[in-house]
């Protein structure tokens, strides 16, 4: 699958413009592919103003996030791979969302595995890739570490009881 990271990046983008609020996203700048003015870089980090009136020509790709701004009165193209992107935020209020690792599999490696083992590549598949599974409801809330704490009654119909 695709990673998630530039659908969300888009919309929270979108969401923070349409409430009036000024985007930023914090890059990871060690990364390669990353094109930001390396004098602003602080911790490996840097922080970039991407509202509409701070930056041009703003494309926010499956791949990137590139613009042109100017830093210290020169202009500059950024380039920033959307595997750097760190976080996206609103300035006024810090309302945003911090992009964490996503696991990274190879768009085609399934597929060609798949192909050349026939079946029994569906069941090696399946033990090595995450999976989704249910989990059975045993009535206890969760956190409830507490043994002395009252059961919740079982369900059906519900009845009175008298306590002197």
């Amino acid at each position: 699958m695709l990673s998630s990271r530039p659908y969300l990046a888009r919309a929270l983008y979108q969401w923070l413009l349409d409430n009036d609020q000024t985007p930023h996203m914090v890059v990871d700048a060690k990364q390669p592919g990353v094109e930001v003015p390396e004098q602003f870089v602080q911790n490996g980090q840097i922080v970039l103003n991407i509202a509409p009136q701070a930056v041009e020509e703003l494309f926010m790709e499956n791949d990137a996030i590139s613009f042109s701004a100017r830093f210290g009165g020169k202009p500059m193209r950024v380039m920033v791979p959307i595997e750097a992107l760190i976080a996206l935020y609103a300035r006024e209020n810090g309302v945003g969302m911090v992009f964490g690792h996503e696991p990274v599999m190879p768009e085609h490696e399934a597929e060609e595995s798949d192909a050349e083992n026939g079946a029994e590549s569906d069941e090696a598949a399946s033990e090595e890739r995450p999976a989704l599974s249910s989990v059975e409801d045993t009535g206890d809330e969760v956190g409830s570490d507490d043994e002395d704490a009252p059961k919740a009654p079982p369900k059906g119909r519900p009845s009175l009881r008298v306590i002197k």
